[in-house]
């Protein structure tokens, strides 16, 4: 042990991020990224940008982002804020919303980010178990928790979630309830932002990475009551979204219909492989994301056919443990990396 670093961060397990390998002629359907580009608006204002602007600092609280995530969000600006990527907005919620010595809560399996950002600020992490086949089930009423973070559709294993379900656990929950829709927009239409307008204890939090084509970026929001916003931008960090990311979310966020037009794209190819996976024997977890949660067929280990594939040069994501050691994250690439995935298995 090295007295100098702090317990918590001396014991603390790190988040494990999707593998980001260099190598040629990779598919790569590990990371939930989108397979399309993003808007070409998004390269004009790359090509323009006033390189010399970047000798100022960049707006601290993000103005011209925030009204037009306001007006899209059909919200006001004080009930917007923009961080460096979703994860930014977690721990800015785990930081404001818990008490040291107090408790986050989610289900279990969702995002494994959820336990490393409680256990950075030393707060108890408790978990409400998901049902066989991860469906809802409603967290018990004496969850002892400030915080629940709540991931819709829920992540690894893409299940929505329904609204009025959320809704009634939102006003029995005596804490702030964060509701992190960063595959809402692969859901058909479906959301909670009713939610974060109507709840004094709702946040929204969205992320341009995955439906924008954005990942690279780091860029996400959250939407709530005005107090809620207000206690996590005393939190921020002064410059928290630099100039040039704030230009090209801009231009990213008025071309909605571009976005919508790519995620239409990957949710029917995310359908077709779903029935050309289910008629070769694989269980699959219902999806509203842009990736599959499927267990192998009988006979099958979902380690040895990762392993396998990445030998084929495919990357896909295995999250082992009791949960989730039986499947196989599949993130849905384009129609040509589907099939070569599909003449793979």
């Amino acid at each position: 042990m090295n007295p100098s670093i702090r317990p918590s961060v001396q014991d603390l397990t790190a988040y494990t991020p999707g593998e980001q390998p260099k190598v040629d002629k990779l598919i790569k359907l590990n990371t939930n990224e989108n397979p399309y580009p993003p808007s070409p608006a998004v390269a004009r204002v790359l090509r323009e940008f006033p390189v010399e602007t970047l000798r100022l600092y960049p707006d601290p609280v993000c103005s011209a982002l925030r009204e037009r995530i306001a007006a899209w969000s059909g919200v006001t600006p004080d009930q917007v804020l923009v961080g460096n990527g979703s994860d930014e907005v977690l721990r800015l919620a785990i930081w404001a919303f818990t008490a040291p010595g107090g408790a986050v809560a989610a289900f279990e399996p969702t995002y494994s980010l959820y336990p490393v950002l409680a256990a950075a600020e030393e707060v108890a992490y408790r978990t409400v178990a998901l049902p066989e086949g991860f469906g809802w089930t409603d967290p018990p009423h004496d969850v002892e928790a400030s915080l629940f973070l709540l991931t819709n559709p829920n992540a690894p294993t893409g299940v929505f979630y329904p609204v009025e379900a959320i809704r009634d656990f939102c006003q029995r929950f005596p804490g702030v309830v964060l509701v992190d829709e960063a595959y809402v927009d692969f859901s058909g239409g479906r959301d909670c932002l009713a939610l974060a307008r109507d709840c004094d204890n709702v946040l929204v939090c969205r992320t341009l990475s995955k439906s924008f084509s954005l990942a690279g970026l780091r860029i996400g929001y959250a939407i709530g009551a005005p107090a809620l916003i207000a206690a996590l931008s005393k939190l921020k960090d002064s410059y928290n979204v630099d100039r040039l990311a704030q230009t090209v979310a801009l231009a990213a966020l008025e071309d909605v219909a571009w976005m919508q037009d790519n995620t239409r794209r990957i949710v029917a190819t995310r359908e077709r492989v779903v029935a050309e996976l289910a008629r070769r024997g694989f269980s699959i977890v219902p999806s509203a994301a842009n990736f599959l949660f499927v267990a192998p067929p009988a006979g099958l280990l979902a380690q040895d056919l990762f392993a396998q594939l990445r030998e084929k040069k495919i990357l896909v994501r295995y999250f082992p443990g009791p949960r989730t050691g039986r499947y196989l994250r599949i993130s849905i690439g384009t129609d040509a990396e589907m099939d070569a995935l599909l003449a793979a298995f």
